[in-house]
């Protein structure tokens, strides 16, 4: 991995460890100037399609507004199914998506944080969902087998890894033929000065 792809990992991690503990997001403060930033993780997901019902109790705490879409509600997850959650933060998506596949299936959401994975397997263990692990990877290098996945989803993760290409080259070999992708993210409209590329702050600020 290139040196300025570590540094820039690395201010990534950082800043959403610091996430777990603080109010907001690190790309959608409370109080900041997004469209969304003013309002708090609960109202902001509401904006975005979940319900109250799902914004309830285990689940609503491990939503800290780090989203910008819902891909759970929009990849038509069925009973049975093995779902990738791609950058799975505090585990609120990854814990509505066990629902949805029920017993029979199963989620494992992927994370470069150590403190996300610590959070994410406390708010599944409140939740008491069995069928739903964590494990601390980064999404360049999948821990999963070739043609395992029947669904994978992600909110607002890829666009923070400097290495995109890799990041599609691993989710179509950890796919199983027919597989789907449901992301949500944020795209450009335009092209970065190669300034920003390369300064990490600018990554997630």
């Amino acid at each position: 991995m290139p040196e300025q792809f570590k540094d820039i990992k690395n201010q990534v991690r950082d800043s959403y460890a610091k996430a777990v503990s603080e109010a907001g997001g690190c790309c959608l403060p409370v109080g900041g100037d997004t469209h969304l930033g003013t309002l708090d993780p609960q109202a902001q997901a509401g904006l975005l399609g979940y319900s109250q019902e799902q914004l309830g109790k285990t689940r609503g705490q491990a939503n800290l507004g780090l989203g910008c879409g819902n891909p759970v509600n929009r990849s038509d997850l069925k009973p049975g199914e093995f779902v990738l959650d791609l950058g799975s933060g505090p585990g609120f998506d990854a814990l509505l998506a066990a629902e949805m596949v029920g017993p029979e299936g199963s989620v494992i959401g992927v994370d470069m944080t150590p403190e996300m994975i610590t959070a994410a397997t406390d708010h599944a263990q409140q939740a008491g969902a069995s069928n739903v692990r964590f494990e601390l990877a980064e999404i360049e290098r999948l821990p999963l087998a070739d043609a395992s996945v029947d669904v994978a989803i992600s909110n607002c993760v890829i666009n923070l890894s400097p290495d995109k290409p890799t990041v599609y080259r691993e989710l179509y070999r950890v796919l199983k033929p027919g597989g789907r992708i449901c992301i949500s993210d944020v795209l450009l409209e335009k092209d970065v000065p190669e300034s920003l590329k390369n300064d990490p702050a600018a990554w997630c600020g």
